[in-house]
């Protein structure tokens, strides 16, 4: 069985404990999408981990990790993860990496940086992690292929020589810097090829075979709906598909094989980057959400940039859901709103005068306004509870508040980091 684990949102929804939690009972992990720009939060027996590039079900024994051809590769950044697991008493891991994965170039990193320096104010927001060069290298056909690794050498060079033949006219002409050369180019990719060569796979054979022997697989996704760059808040995105229909194409399996897609969305919202964000809050209210929040504070694993705050937004997550193809939602970090007197859900938004409670395209969603409806707080500590009914009274009327207003069913409900801290429940609102 394959099933999907993919953000409703922004991203940094915890989808990281979700895929460590539901790691035990799976075969083979696989990240098919984005690459070290974002990063998932693992808690576990071993300690406290935060993960860019690996699966996150790298701390189980009996799973297979597979980084597969949707991948941004940062070669470097993957294996200094890798050993930094290691380093930390982690077993080492099984590990495969498609022979279609792309390469993110060092030149990728440093177009990144210069961009959002000559971009200044109107800046994309980016992680300068070179994820927006390489996606559009990749769809120029200009980019670099694990595979090519493996080419005659005369011939990676001639690709070489074409490729920074372009690139430095940008350098020169756009950016005002020292043009790159053929033999430092050469050097650092036959470098990536000593690191990558002992885990080069075909992966979509092995998991074609693995699907035709019933193993179950997970596929593990960045970021969120609205990161998506057809359908979230464009321009303010990433450069790859967050959606779980997209895993088929990131795997290199039938999409018909996606059984279970599990959407994950947070009790309250959060966001790292620029772009629209209708239910943000400000000031001393955001801040005591921020440093309650998460495990340890709301800051982006990857940037430790402060994540912006605000409470949860229903339009958004029911696009979210939908845009997914959800067929369960993990609602995440319920436990921090304990502290709450009153908790504002908006239902709706606002905009020229009308509510409405579909999502918008982005040029409206700028001038949205929040719909909020109040419900009462629980003031109470919840974590250790794995009965739903034992949850206080006020604590399941918002989660049922919440899946009524998604329409999906809420069939997981995690309070606390750890991945022992989850409730299961069937749905029962819909």
């Amino acid at each position: 069985m394959v099933r999907a684990i993919v953000g409703a949102n922004w991203g940094d929804e915890g989808k990281g404990k979700i895929t460590d939690m539901l790691g035990q009972e799976s075969d083979i992990i696989v990240r098919f999408q984005g690459g070290a720009n974002a990063g998932h939060t693992i808690v576990n027996n071993y300690g406290k981990f935060a993960l860019h590039t690996l699966p996150s079900g790298v701390f189980y024994g009996h799973t297979t990790s597979i980084i597969g051809n949707g991948v941004a590769l940062n070669i470097p950044v993957l294996f200094q993860e890798l050993q930094g697991i290691v380093d930390r008493r982690v077993p080492v891991p099984k590990l495969f990496v498609s022979d279609r994965a792309q390469i993110v170039m060092s030149y990728h990193i440093l177009f990144d940086q210069l961009e959002e320096e000559r971009l200044a104010g109107k800046s994309f927001g980016s992680t300068k992690s070179g994820i927006a060069p390489f996606y559009s290298d990749k769809y120029a056909k200009i980019g670099f292929q694990v595979s090519e690794l493996f080419m005659e050498e005369a011939d990676l060079k001639e690709k070489i020589e074409r490729v920074i033949l372009q690139k430095n006219v940008m350098l020169e002409h756009l950016y005002h810097k020292e043009p790159l050369k053929v033999a430092d180019i050469f050097e650092e990719l036959i470098g990536y090829k000593k690191m990558v060569e002992p885990y080069v796979c075909d992966v979509s054979t092995y998991l074609w075979e693995a699907i035709k022997e019933g193993k179950n697989i997970l596929l593990e996704g960045q970021l969120g709906t609205l990161k998506d760059p057809d359908h979230g808040i464009y321009p303010m995105v990433t450069s790859s598909s967050t959606l779980a229909a997209y895993g088929a194409i990131g795997a290199g399996i039938p999409p018909y094989e996606i059984k279970q897609v599990i959407a994950v969305c947070k009790a309250y919202s959060s966001a790292v980057g620029a772009g629209a964000f209708v239910s943000e809050i400000f000031g001393d209210e955001a801040t005591e959400l921020r440093n309650r929040g998460g495990d340890g504070g709301e800051y982006g694993a990857t940037t430790g940039r402060p994540r912006r705050m605000g409470w949860f937004d229903c339009v958004a997550s029911r696009y979210g859901c939908r845009l997914q193809g959800a067929t369960d939602v993990a609602f995440t970090v319920l436990d921090v709103l304990g502290y709450l007197d009153e908790i504002p859900v908006c239902i709706g938004y606002e905009i020229d005068g009308k509510v409405t409670k579909e999502f918008p395209a982005t040029y409206l969603l700028e001038k949205a306004k929040p719909v909020y409806k109040v419900l009462p707080g629980w003031k109470c500590d919840i974590t250790g509870i794995r009965n739903y009914e034992e949850l206080p009274k006020e604590c399941r009327e918002y989660v049922e508040f919440v899946e009524k207003e998604l329409g999906f069913p809420i069939t997981m409900v995690s309070n606390g980091p750890g991945r022992e801290d989850i409730i299961f429940r069937k749905s029962t609102g819909l």
